[in-house]
């Protein structure tokens, strides 16, 4: 008698374990899904956003221009004096990269940790 409760406590521990092995691993494809897909929907949001703003800063930036160049008489002065703003801003921000990485990391740790 005392034997075969043990061999069916054994088999239900063995039925348990089983099913939390299998439900873990459900877990865990669950969890990765949903980083997953939060990690695509902010990289599609970026993507449309830093496209129109791409876009807006295109067109702002050839409306400048244009508008030194006419201030200035000359058309390629106007686009060479934006060229040389973009250029100064690109090195600066090239020298502050390093300050850009703590504040991405800490965004980005957020949603795979969330």
């Amino acid at each position: 008698m005392a034997l075969e409760e043990i061999r069916e406590n054994l088999s239900e521990v063995d039925g348990d374990i089983r099913s939390y092995l299998e439900n873990t691993g459900e877990y865990y494809k669950l969890q990765g899904f949903k980083i997953g897909m939060r990690s695509m929907t902010s990289f599609a949001k970026m993507l449309m956003l830093g496209s129109i703003a791409l876009l807006a800063l295109f067109m702002l930036s050839c409306a400048a221009a244009f508008g030194i160049g006419v201030w200035l008489e000359n058309t390629f002065l106007g686009f060479l004096f934006v060229g040389l703003f973009y250029g100064l801003i690109g090195i600066i921000f090239y020298l502050f990269r390093d300050m850009l990485d703590r504040p991405m990391l800490k965004k980005f740790s957020e949603y795979y940790f969330d």
